[in-house]
């Protein structure tokens, strides 16, 4: 057992919507930093800078996603 689950269940989560825009600032940002690195272009710059921004705009929404999962039962919470 995982924090009260059982082994092999797999989901997405609560908050499936931030995990996939997460996913897909992902990719994004990859794209335009390898981009920016690899392609004979004048203004590589671009690239590589706003791949940079949107991979760590990225990160935002996965701290967002995997907090929102945290499952905390109440009783943990001493309130």
């Amino acid at each position: 057992m995982l924090l009260g689950r059982p082994w092999g269940k797999c989901s997405a989560g609560r908050c499936a919507v931030l995990l996939v825009l997460a996913l897909l600032l992902d990719a994004l940002g990859l794209v335009l930093l390898l981009l920016g690195i690899f392609a004979a272009l004048d203004y590589w710059d671009f690239f590589v800078y706003s791949g940079s921004l949107i991979l760590a705009l990225s990160l935002l929404f996965w701290i967002t996603w995997y907090s929102l999962n945290i499952e905390l039962p109440l009783e943990k919470l001493d309130l």
